[in-house]
């Protein structure tokens, strides 16, 4: 059971004792909500009709963006893009609200929105490798689950940011500087939340299970939420520029 392999890997010398504890109690205040949650993501049903909107918010994304929004940069359709394949129509919700260059107004949680979208395209997709690497894959212990998939969901979303940093001029060591100081507390935070609900919800589960999809899936979104309110605030505090008005971005790119 999930219970047993956390408590196998959490009771181990690496671990100290108080954190294998507080790990326990997490457990027991979060099973109420598993066993709800469980039975719907182990559904087939409950999984196609999910890949059903997915596919449908990705057909309406791609059609607004050609018809209405062609003018947003490559890299934001491609943020955009993966936000609504991880989230579905949660994530073309946001875009509508915040990453279209029709929107009536921008705003500090408008920008705070883009900003974690630009963060959950990266370490959503490190995340999803990282764990279905090491647990779907490989099958290790929790502990080493957890520490890998913090590894992937770094490294991709330090890279999203690094790369498009070093294309506008900024050296190497800058360039990392910036992504350290400005992704770590939302990677943290994002990662912690998704990586452990996932854990909870599909923490025995394998790869080729209904649930070990869903579970992602549905972890993935509770990390966006997490993550929102810390990068609204790191825009707001001044530690990160956020993403540009649509409108602007466009205006800029010149696509």
């Amino acid at each position: 059971m999930l219970r047993e392999q956390l408590a196998t890997p959490l009771q181990g010398s690496l671990v100290p004792q108080w954190l294998a504890q507080f790990g326990k109690q997490l457990e027991h205040a979060f099973a109420p909500i598993r066993q709800v949650l469980e039975p719907v993501l182990s559904s087939p049903i409950a999984a196609g009709i999910w890949v059903l909107l997915v596919v449908s918010a990705v057909g309406v994304l791609w059609w607004d963006i050609r018809k209405r929004n062609e003018a947003l940069p490559s890299m934001m359709k491609f943020v955009w893009t993966l936000t609504v394949v991880y989230s579905g129509p949660i994530g073309l919700a946001v875009y509508w609200w915040a990453g279209r260059t029709q929107i009536a107004h921008d705003s500090l949680w408008r920008r705070g929105a883009r900003s974690t979208s630009h963060c959950y395209s990266g370490c959503g997709l490190g995340e999803i490798v990282g764990i279905t690497l090491a647990q779907g894959i490989l099958g290790l212990h929790t502990l080493w689950v957890v520490l890998v998939t913090f590894g992937f969901a770094y490294l991709f979303g330090y890279g999203l940011n690094i790369g498009p940093l070093m294309q506008e001029g900024s050296s190497f060591r800058e360039a990392t500087q910036d992504a350290l100081l400005s992704e770590t507390p939302s990677i943290t935070v994002m990662e912690i939340a998704a990586i452990g609900t996932d854990l909870l919800l599909a923490g025995t589960a394998g790869i080729g299970s209904v649930l070990f999809w869903m579970a992602m899936a549905f972890s993935l979104s509770v990390g966006f939420i997490a993550a929102y309110p810390i990068n609204a605030g790191l825009i707001s505090f001044g530690v990160k520029e956020g993403m540009m008005n649509p409108k602007e971005m466009g205006e800029g790119s010149g696509a």
